[in-house]
């Protein structure tokens, strides 16, 4: 199994409670790097989840040692907070949620994630029966501009849509390489970054339903009574960051009256917390060397009060 380098470690370590007891959760824990840190850096019991078997069996061997203060649960997300009970959710102290893929399920030939791959998947969950190669042989095509306009933000989403359904006509799409090849290797001009790529992550986002997950993650973060709790998101994609930015807004508000109202009359102290982190934090110069994929990772946060 290959090395997987967890991305903002370093900011994650900076921003632990390292001298209060209670819990922390790691919504994601994929190969363990971020929950192995916050239980040898803190006193804290570990909450984990995820929904890739593989992952889970990794890590469960990974943490052995820290087994009396941990506990992992297979599980999206997105309803982790309907397997925990009232108790654990008063007492985590810090929450953090790594919104994108670990290195081994990238690498990962089978897995089918990445443009080389012999394979065309991309589940996080493989016990799910849908998956990209389900997506690409029998989406609609407008469905397919759907998604590279939503998720991809592509301007000639229609004109990629059409490459693939014209194709599939005659062949089914067996794998990414396949696919990679049809769609080409043609870059945006404003960015360095190809029109393929961004087309197989928005097809990776339909296919694990992920902007949804969040979407339930941030409402039911919302919802639950946390007191003196940090919460860390890290997301790689423009999308996902505009929602939990958007989110953390929300939740420091005061004043919830409408924006035209004369005068407060709501008492002006609604808010949940504070935001710590104005801008996003990423990565530094030295850990995009070691990692090129942090380079797209944005992290905020958010206390609880």
């Amino acid at each position: 199994m290959c090395k997987h380098i967890p991305v903002l470690l370093n900011e994650v370590l900076k921003c632990l409670p390292r001298e209060k007891e209670g819990l922390a959760l790691d919504c994601t824990l994929g190969f363990a790097g971020h929950s192995e840190a916050i239980l040898k850096n803190t006193n804290l019991g570990l909450i984990a989840c995820d929904k890739d078997d593989e992952a889970l069996e990794f890590s469960r061997e990974k943490l052995r040692a820290f087994k009396q203060r941990t506990k992992i649960i297979k599980s999206d997300f997105k309803d982790i907070f309907k397997k925990i009970n009232e108790h654990e959710i008063q007492n985590l102290r810090f929450i953090l949620a790594d919104i994108g893929l670990s290195s081994y399920q990238l690498d990962e030939d089978k897995r089918g994630f990445s443009k080389a791959s012999n394979f065309l998947d991309m589940r996080m969950d493989t016990s799910q029966d849908f998956d990209a190669k389900k997506l690409v042989n029998s989406y609609h095509k407008e469905d397919l501009e759907r998604i590279f306009k939503d998720f991809a933000e592509l301007k000639d989403a229609k004109k990629i849509a059409e490459k693939i359904y014209s194709y599939r006509l005659k062949n089914e799409i067996k794998s990414a390489k396949e696919l990679c090849e049809i769609i080409g290797e043609e870059r945006l001009k404003t960015r360095k970054i190809s029109k393929s790529t961004l087309v197989f992550q928005a097809i990776r986002i339909e296919v694990n339903k992920e902007l949804e997950a969040l979407k339930l993650l941030l409402k039911s973060l919302e919802k639950k009574p946390f007191k003196d709790c940090i919460v860390a998101i890290i997301s790689f994609h423009s999308l996902e960051d505009v929602l939990v930015k958007k989110a953390f807004k929300k939740w420091a508000k005061s004043c919830i009256c409408d924006e035209k109202a004369y005068k407060c009359t709501c008492d002006n102290n609604h808010d949940k917390g504070k935001i710590l982190s104005k801008k996003p934090i990423q990565a530094t110069l030295d850990e995009i060397k070691e990692n090129s994929r942090s380079s797209c990772a944005k992290m905020r946060l958010f206390h609880f009060k």
